[in-house]
């Protein structure tokens, strides 16, 4: 064994040592432990070039990319999108059954159709509402259980049980990006502590969503948006020649050790960082855009600045070829004090949001962006205490807009007062596999090789919604 690490090697004729290197016996011993855990966190790449590069879609694709809307704490959609005049009679009288006793509580705000399509939307959103026709509103969404934090991961990566790749890295892996200096998946504002839902998992974790801070996109703030993009004490010139030296004996490994693909991701992965220091920090520097486009959205104001903020930005990186872009904006978690609580999160994203619909319309992007708006579930249309409602995974609304979707349409729908889906059910591995039917990839093929066995988003379940398809 001594052998093994005697520095007195003898090459063989082709000028390698005729000795396993250190590498050879920390991949030999213990069951290769070691390599296994580098492999694991550098993600191995199992095709050749740059896993950012574009690839062509399975299918004739309607949307080139994804601005997910993504609204944790579960909005009520009786009081947002889909209107229930019998819940409205019936207000103050109690169920019988399973929720014998429950009071039933109509929207205390008025519904009113608009648009050539009359699609029926709360006042709580009268920027949106202007924007009706572009709209498909799915109204017979349920999901497995009604716990945010299980439904929330369920809703990015199609599984409550064990960890498996968030739909951001599916649709990367996938479709690649379509420019090489920006991540393909974004995620901005999301919070700390929800790297399971925007991770990669056994995908490789080139594949993973860069997480972007919020408040600190503005011109003069010395904090970065992205955490170490840049290192202040180095010049770009001599971080170029601290690379190079780095990738030089990547690249040196990797030719002296063929089939290890993951140290290919490692050095893909140093070159990005690298090149989004030039592009990224522009992208997110909110000071250029014109004080009318800055109204428009919202930014300035109290109420609407934060998400106004993560709206004009992702507006940016869409624009600037980014993939897949989430945004969050919480505060839907409405068990009391609904009728102030509600009405403060439906403002704080009106606005931006109708903002964001009407310049991917101006830019002629619109048609080529699914645009998804939703939370991981909806509310009980009967009271929890006197002004909140509790959580229902039985029946719910979320939107899409954009993207090769019928616009001014309604798709499904809850019983009467708002319980359960009971028409045009969709399940979230429907949703999914909607989804990605949308950007042209076939749920059932897009798989990865794992622990013996091929993966997907959607597992063994989804159908695609072809009724909601433009």
């Amino acid at each position: 064994m001594t052998a093994m690490y005697d520095n007195n090697q003898h090459p063989t004729s082709d000028g390698r040592s005729r000795f396993p290197s250190r590498r050879d016996a920390l991949r030999g011993l213990s069951c290769g432990f070691g390599m296994l855990a580098l492999r694991g966190l550098a993600g191995a790449t199992s095709g050749q070039g740059s896993p950012f590069a574009p690839k062509a879609p399975m299918l004739p694709a309607k949307a080139k990319r994804v601005i997910f809307l993504s609204m944790p704490g579960a909005p009520s959609h009786v009081d947002t999108f889909d209107h229930k005049p019998e819940l409205t009679k019936a207000s103050g009288k109690t169920l019988s059954g399973v929720r014998r006793g429950a009071r039933l509580l109509g929207s205390p705000w008025k519904f009113k159709q608009h648009g050539e399509s009359g699609l029926e939307i709360s006042e709580l959103f009268p920027h949106i509402a202007r924007h009706a026709d572009d709209l498909c509103l799915l109204r017979g969404m349920h999901t497995e259980l009604p716990a945010h934090a299980q439904a929330q991961v369920m809703q990015h990566t199609g599984s409550i049980r064990f960890v498996r790749p968030s739909l951001g890295s599916w649709t990367l892996y996938g479709l690649g990006t379509e420019n090489q200096n920006l991540p393909g998946f974004v995620t901005i504002g999301s919070g700390a502590g929800n790297a399971k839902l925007h991770g990669s998992a056994f995908l490789p974790s080139t594949y993973q969503g860069l997480p972007i801070s919020t408040g600190r996109r503005r011109r003069g703030s010395a904090a970065q948006p992205v955490d170490d993009i840049a290192n202040p004490r180095q010049s770009r010139s001599l971080q170029r020649k601290q690379l190079d030296l780095v990738q030089r004996l990547n690249s040196d490994y990797a030719s002296r050790e063929s089939g290890d693909r993951s140290i290919e991701a490692v050095i893909e992965s140093y070159e990005l960082a690298f090149r989004m220091q030039s592009e990224l920090p522009d992208l997110l520097d909110l000071s250029a855009e014109n004080q009318r486009t800055l109204a428009m959205y919202g930014v300035g104001v109290d109420e609407t600045d934060s998400f106004a903020s993560k709206c004009l930005t992702a507006r940016h990186l869409a624009q600037a070829g980014v993939r897949f872009i989430e945004i969050s904006a919480g505060g839907w978690d409405t068990h009391r004090n609904m009728r102030e609580a509600l009405g403060q999160a439906c403002k704080a994203v009106d606005q931006p949001i109708a903002a964001l619909l009407t310049d991917l319309k101006r830019l002629g992007m619109l048609e080529e962006t699914l645009v998804i708006w939703g939370g991981e579930f909806g509310r009980t249309p009967y009271a929890q205490g006197t002004d909140g409602r509790d959580h229902n995974n039985r029946g719910y609304t979320t939107w899409m807009a954009g993207g090769g979707v019928k616009g001014g349409f309604s798709y499904g729908g809850t019983d009467e007062l708002g319980i359960e889906a009971v028409a045009g059910r969709m399940s979230t591995h429907d949703w999914h596999a909607t989804i990605l039917h949308l950007l042209g990839l076939d749920h059932e093929r897009l798989t990865y090789r794992y622990a013996g066995r091929d993966f997907r988003l959607t597992d063994v379940h989804g159908e695609v919604a072809r009724d909601i398809l433009a």
